[in-house]
Formats: C-alpha cells, structure tokens, sequence
C-alpha cells in the first residue's frame, strides 16, 4: 500500500495541476452542460448511423421517398393553400415528371434549372428528375438579367422550368441562355387564368397526357448516393452567386439530422413559409416530408400577418424562421390579441439576442433551435438547449469528433494569421477569430463536395492548417466561443452581407452599378441599420463630372438586381480613399457609413414611397436612426 506522504504528494499534485488556469472548472462546466452534451451526444450518433446505413445500402433520397410512398401512401406529404398532397399523389407527378423528360432525351448528369414559387410541385419536379438522374439547379426567384443568366449557366443547365410568374423575366434573357426548348409550368390548373408564351412549352399540358405509374427499371436510372441531387446557390465571398453541389447523402445528413434534432413524430406538421430554392427551406424543411414521413406546410411567400394564422390552419407543431420573419411578425401583432396556436419549437437562424426572450415570452414558444450552417459547409451546428444567442454548441472535450475550430484572422480581410510555421493559430474562449472546419473525404459527414465551379471549390479551402497536409473548410465567417463550448455569430468576412434573409455579394452590386454608370469608382458595403437584422447596402459612387442620374440610375438597378440587393444608400463623392496600393479603403467608407455628422458627401436613400433615391436630410436620418422610419 502506498504510504500517507505518497497519498498526499499525488493529492497535492493534483490540487495545483486543476488550481492552474481554473482548471476545477471543467468539472463545475462538465456538470451545467452534461445533459445538452448527452442529448448532442445522441442526435450526433442517430444522424451518423443513419448517413452510415444509407452508404452501405446505396440509399439515395428517391428511394427512401418511394419507401415513405409504400408505407402511407394516403399520408399528407404537403398542405399547400387549401391542397392536401398525399404521398402516393406527390410520386404519381413525380413519375410523370421523369417519364416526360426521359422522353424528351434528358439523361444522367444533366441539369435543368428550376424557377417556381413554393408549392408541392416544386419538391415534385426536383425529385421526378432525380429519378432518370437528372440534376435539378434550384434557382432565386429574385434574380433577373445577367445574375439569372449568370446562375443558369453557372449549373451547365440544360433548359430551364419555370413558372407563368417568371415567364416575362426567362422571355428577356431566352437569347443569352440559348436553349432549344424551354418549359413553362403555369401555377394554376385553370386556363383562364394563365397565358403561355408562344415560344415556351406548356408543361402542365403536357403532363396532363403522361401516366403516373411506376417506373419500370427501363425507365429508372440506378443512382449512387454519392451522385449530386441538388444544386443550391450561395452567395460566396466573392463574385456571382455559386451553386453548391448538394448529393443524396448530403441532402440526407441534413434532413434525417434535422429530424433527430427536433425529436419529430409521424404526426408532427412542420410549417415553413421560406424559399425552397435555399436550403433551409428546400432541405431542413421539405426535406422532413421527402425523407422522414412528416407532413410540411408550405406558403407561397411569407407572411407576417399570416403566419400564425398558418399554423393554426394546418396544425403545426413545429416552424421554421430567419431571424427578419421573427421581427416583421412581431411587429404586425405589436396590438393584437394574443394569438392561438399549437407550435411548441421553431427553428431557424438569425435570430437575435435582443428579440430571442421578446419572441418566445410573447407567442408562447417553448423551444428555440437557432442553428449555423451553410449549404457546402461542414461546420455546422445547432443550439439544443435554449441558450439565448447562441447559434449551437460543440463541447471541448469533443473537439476530436466533430472538428471545428476558430482560429485567429485579420479583422479587415478575415484572411487568417499564421505562425513562424506558417501553421493557424487558435483562437482562445471568447476571443473571435474565423470559423473552419476539418475536411476528410472518407466521411460523409465531413466530405466537401464544394460547387459545380471547381475554382470556387478551391478558393474556399484551407491547406495546411494546423499540421502539413491537412485541409480545412473556412466558412468566412467570425465568431467566438465560450468557456461552455457554446459559439455566437459576430459578423461575416469578405465581399458579402446579408440583408432580408438573403446573401448578398458587394462584387456583383458594384459590376452592376459600374456597369450601368460607366463609373469605375463604385464601392459598395454592408451598413448596420437601428433595429433592423443584418445589414443593409450602401454603395460609394465617385462621380467627379457631376454625370449621375439618380433617377436613371435607381431604376437601371431595380431592372438588374433582387429586390434585397438594391442599396438603400447612395454616396457620391468627388474621390474615393485608397491605399498605399492603390486598394479602396472600403473600411474607412463602411466606417463612416451613412452618419451625416461625419461624411460631407451627399448621401441619398432608398425612399420605398417615391421608389427612387431621394437626399437623406438630418430628419430622416434621425428618424431612421430611432426606428420610426422602416428601410
């Protein structure tokens, strides 16, 4: 037996070794967060299974859908207005919808564009031409001009479907896209109340004469779980939007994880009022009816007035959000009764701190899952437990499975720092530094498939990270972690901001501006906005000759941009600051931003009344300044 002076040498060793830097901490945290670790813990272990299962099996999401179809074919698949879709009806169009284009010679590895409002048919579309294997690139509704023709080609589409909303806007850049044929899908089955152009094929029509039965194996194309399903647009960093490649076991992953996450059962409806064509929508939302058996709601467009009203409608348990929905339906039932309804979690992302305890006291809401994420990232997570802020969590001790990290940047370029070995550096609790995550192409769950553009892919990859050799996805994004392995978002790198739950790219903003213009000089940046999520645009413009047409050039804008992407503030100014490089001080200008006690510009804003620009005077500025004036 050990004697009593070695008992107390390795006690008093232990003593200083957990006295150092706090360490008796990691017992008090290990307690306060033992039951959110466990329950990740589960959720983590259920979704990897799950994604390891389906490799083995070479499941793709057409078969686990058809599997759903087998099961309860008479189940509600979507609610849409006052449609009920079941599953064996959502499979019958989605098989006329392969039998169609399989006829007309679309094959493995093409892709077709998709540009249709939310609706049952949109999720029908995408996966119909999944079934010949066909890749289905998931277009903004917003777009219009040279960023659609941008994004179509972006994918090495085929053709497009698209709907009678969006026939004039696909009728202007027809030339430029090219195509031998081009398929409208009007939105309702009542003829008088759509026109299709002479020059598109009526596919709704067309469809009307296509059997919706099962697909023989002649007809069907056996996919590999690997193959891309999906193309999904992001903004980037830098440029015109990118198409995310999404594969089956992606698509699966996030789904299937989303369901653990939320606990979901057969008789839950999830209502989502947001833009398929993202993947929060597309994905995390339709994904819960197209892979898990759950009913989804959908609307058109979002609502504020009308979201509550939705989920009383179709009974949802449980709604998605981004954090601008919370604050418009806030403000829309400010005097209102309070309101009845059956949701019992919502989930999304962006929502704020300052309006988190607001929301949920206010509508009765007892669970938040506010997540972070992207639709190429694999750094990804979720807030489990309430913690107010926090976009989720990863623990310390668990750094070694899910291998996240945030290391040291530069605060102007978010480029990050590195050693005398040219290694990155760790960030430490609560400093902020740059979000990445470790690739390994051998699990799923790691796995970067990156853009349909292979130059993208590279640009968004780290190598040599903290050793020789390894990589690194870098999400160009800051945030901070604390003591509690919670993470809090601080603010986005690059050439992006996001206004109006949308990403924006400054670069494709100021090529428009530029191009509109003939001005050279255009800077354009991200401004924070009293009250308001996210940040709203605000372009420089040097116009040394006094040649700027405000009014011209306020509409020469709307007619190239998404409504999102329109600066709601224009400074002109005689010079623009550089560098000792001759580099825009974009910095200096976002630092000034739009305060008329600091600039002596002339700035003008967005007036949604005149829409058009109009000066920003001190009283609008302090109006705007006080939330009394909405942008």
């Amino acid at each position: 037996m050990p004697s009593s002076w070695t008992v107390l040498a390795v006690i008093t060793v232990l003593t200083i070794y957990f006295c150092k830097n706090k360490r008796y901490r990691w017992f008090y945290i290990f307690a306060k967060t033992f039951r959110r670790d466990f329950r990740g813990f589960i959720v983590y272990v259920k979704t990897a299974i799950t994604a390891r299962l389906a490799k083995i099996r070479n499941e793709t999401v057409v078969s686990v859908f058809e599997s759903l179809v087998k099961k309860h074919p008479e189940k509600a698949a979507f609610l849409f207005e006052d449609e009920t879709w079941t599953y064996a009806e959502l499979n019958k169009f989605c098989n006329k919808i392969a039998r169609y284009f399989r006829n007309e010679g679309y094959q493995k590895g093409d892709c077709i564009a998709l540009m249709l409002e939310n609706r049952p048919e949109y999720v029908g579309i995408w996966l119909g031409l999944s079934k010949i294997g066909v890749v289905t690139a998931l277009i903004n509704t917003n777009l219009t001009n040279d960023p659609l023709v941008h994004s179509v080609l972006a994918g090495k589409c085929k053709t497009i479907i698209f709907g009678s909303l969006y026939a004039n806007v696909v009728k202007n850049v027809a030339k430029d896209l090219g195509f031998k044929s081009f398929y409208q899908f009007h939105e309702s089955t009542t003829k008088e109340d759509f026109e299709v152009l002479p020059e598109f094929i009526d596919l709704r029509s067309k469809l009307s004469n296509i059997s919706g039965d099962i697909l023989s194996s002649r007809e069907r194309v056996l996919a590999d779980i690997q193959d891309p399903l999906l193309y999904i647009y992001t903004s980037g960093t830098t440029g015109l939007p990118k198409a995310a490649v999404v594969t089956s076991i992606r698509y699966m992953f996030a789904a299937r994880g989303m369901t653990f996450v939320l606990r979901l059962k057969s008789n839950d409806v999830l209502y989502t009022p947001l833009p398929l064509y993202h993947s929060a929508g597309g994905m995390l939302g339709a994904g819960q009816a197209v892979l898990s058996g759950i009913t989804v709601a959908l609307r058109k467009k979002f609502s504020a007035s009308n979201y509550w009203k939705d989920c009383a409608k179709y009974n949802c348990t449980v709604a998605q959000y981004i954090g601008e929905i919370c604050r418009y339906i806030l403000v829309a039932h400010n005097n209102v009764e309070p309101v009845k309804h059956p949701v019992r979690a919502i989930l999304g992302n962006g929502l704020r701190p300052q309006l988190w305890k607001q929301f949920t006291e206010k509508f009765k809401i007892k669970e938040v899952y506010e997540l972070y994420g992207a639709t190429e990232g694999i750094a990804n997570m979720i807030n489990l437990d309430n913690q107010v802020g926090a976009v989720g969590f990863i623990p310390w001790h668990a750094r070694w499975a899910y291998p996240v990290s945030l290391v040291k940047c530069n605060e102007n370029t978010g480029e990050p720092l590195r050693d005398e070995n040219g290694h990155c550096m760790e960030c430490g609790i609560n400093e902020p530094g740059l979000l990445i995550g470790k690739i390994n192409q051998k699990k799923s769950i790691f796995a970067f498939q990156g853009y349909a553009d292979q130059k993208a892919t590279e640009k968004k990859i780290l190598h040599n990270v903290f050793h020789d050799g390894d990589s690194y996805f870098n999400s160009g994004d800051v945030l901070v972690n604390d003591e509690y392995g919670y993470f809090y978002f601080r603010d986005r790198t690059g050439d992006t901001f996001r206004w109006k739950g949308e990403n924006v790219s400054t670069a494709e903003v100021e090529a428009v501006i530029s191009n509109l213009t003939q001005l050279s000089d255009t800077v354009v940046f991200g401004v924070e906005i009293p009250n308001s999520e996210g940040r709203a645009g605000m372009a420089a413009i040097v116009d040394a000759h006094n040649s700027l047409d405000l009014h011209l050039l306020s509409n020469s804008i709307k007619n190239n941009l998404p409504s999102y992407a329109v600066p709601m503030f224009i400074r002109v100014m005689n010079s623009v600051p550089l560098t000792g490089t001759f580099k825009l001080k974009k910095i200096e200008l976002q630092a000034d931003g739009y305060d008329i006690n600091k600039v002596n510009d002339k700035i003008y804003f967005y007036d949604t009344k005149l829409k058009g620009y109009a000066e920003l005077t001190k009283d609008i500025y302090e109006k705007i300044g006080n939330g009394t004036m909405n942008l």
